[in-house]
């Protein structure tokens, strides 16, 4: 059942940290299952990814047509409303410019003592992209992953969608046109992973793998970490609202069923300092459920999980907020910025009144894929970082390495490396030339 804390309440601290510990104790233990699928497929290739797509996806593919194709493509985009083509387009355009502003700089310079320093930013050489399929098809993610790729500059874009029945969204094939990938693969699940992560006759491995899944995709790619570098480890969805009871209890009841309706795990809560507006907005978000298409799966996540926490100041809601470091933060108060300084765990923060976490989804510029789980406390969200690797550069003169030379040679000692004493001391102890 929804719970309703309220922080001056004997208990409270008991209550709220039982709270925090409640989704982990619901995570389903999948590790053995997903480690067999990927030995499974390094042992047997093909044979192996085809066969569990055939299993767990209803359709039998082949080196023939695992692959999507263009015509595939060109009919995808035909399914497509041009209302739906011309709203990717923007929402594409809005994340590229975003994707642009944080392209970093390279570092080059020549310190005091002569030594040149700095560091170049490359890209990834490939990244493989995860889309998921059948209920959960999400051409948004699609825009949200490869623009940020592109930008950054990686040559070789995969992407890996499941195919129930043999079927693909059209709206996911029309993104990913628009964003230029032409390497989509029909397959799904933890073999999807695996084959990305390790290769297989038809699909060449990937240095990176990104892009959200279900608890078995989370669980693949937490196993070939190492092999292949990961975005993050997504949990189900996570809203946090706070609100004062100046806005339409309307308004946040369905902010936060725009998360619930996600998965049954997910997790929506509000943190408002009035009680009376607390009971109106649980009060719209019973009323609104009965008309959600997905109300089923909605109103699991706000029974099971869902929380109003009743707080005594705003300062009290950011100490709680930080500690809950959800994935998505609205601020639906006055003058949200005055809050600001006092929030240090969000994957994103949404400003006013007039800004519903749903615009983060779609059409606003920074990537909707961010941190859950309360990961948000070390980690942040997907970005042109994410396909970017740094590479330091150093230079040294006869000049420069003679004056930095005897503390390496002392911090070299202190640990016991003698060779790495002697790579420096060597240079001044004998010519270059003998």
């Amino acid at each position: 059942m929804m719970q309703k804390l309220i922080t001056s309440a004997v208990g409270f601290t008991t209550q709220f940290t039982s709270f925090l510990a409640m989704r982990e104790k619901s995570e389903i233990a999948v590790s053995s299952v997903v480690a067999d699928i990927i030995a499974q497929v390094r042992e047997n290739d093909d044979d192996a990814l085809f066969s569990y797509t055939a299993k767990f996806d209803k359709f039998t593919i082949t080196t023939d047509n695992v692959r999507v194709t263009a015509k595939e493509i060109a009919d995808a985009i035909a399914l497509c409303s041009p209302e739906l083509m011309k709203s990717l387009k923007m929402a594409a355009s809005r994340i590229r410019d975003y994707s642009q502003r944080q392209m970093p700089v390279d570092l080059d310079y020549v310190d005091e003592g002569g030594t040149r320093l700095g560091h170049r930013w490359l890209p990834l050489a490939s990244v493989g992209l995860y889309v998921p399929g059948g209920l959960a098809s999400y051409p948004s993610s699609v825009l949200m992953n490869a623009i940020a790729a592109k930008v950054a500059g990686v040559t070789r874009l995969v992407a890996v969608v499941p195919a129930p029945s043999g079927k693909l969204n059209p709206a996911v094939l029309a993104a990913a046109h628009i964003v230029g990938i032409d390497e989509i693969y029909k397959i799904g699940g933890a073999q999807a992973v695996a084959a990305l992560a390790y290769g297989t006759a038809s699909i060449k491995a990937v240095d990176k793998i990104v892009g959200p899944g279900n608890s078995y995709v989370a669980e693949a790619k937490r196993q070939v970490f190492g092999k292949v570098g990961i975005d993050m480890i997504a949990g189900p969805s996570e809203i946090l609202v706070v609100a004062d009871n100046k806005n339409n209890p309307s308004w946040i009841a369905a902010d936060l069923l725009s998360q619930a309706e996600h998965d049954s795990s997910a997790q929506s809560i509000l943190i408002t300092d009035d009680s009376v507006f607390a009971d109106k907005v649980v009060a719209e978000v019973e009323r609104l459920l009965i008309d959600l298409p997905r109300r089923d799966i909605a109103a699991q996540s706000w029974h099971d999980y869902g929380a109003v926490i009743i707080v005594s100041d705003w300062q009290e809601a950011c100490l709680i907020s930080d500690k809950i470091a959800p994935e998505h933060l609205e601020l639906a108060v006055d003058n949200p910025e005055q809050l600001l300084p006092m929030l240090h765990h969000a994957g994103a923060i949404f400003l006013g009144r007039y800004t519903p976490e749903a615009v983060g989804d779609y059409i606003a510029g920074p990537s909707h894929v961010l941190p859950t789980s309360r990961s948000a406390r070390f980690s942040s969200g997907l970005s042109v970082f994410d396909f970017l690797k740094r590479t330091s550069i150093i230079g040294c003169s006869e000049n420069s390495l003679a004056s930095l030379s005897h503390y390496a040679q002392t911090i070299a000692d202190s640990e016991g490396l003698s060779a790495h004493k002697l790579s420096v001391s060597i240079r001044s102890q004998f010519p270059l030339h003998m």
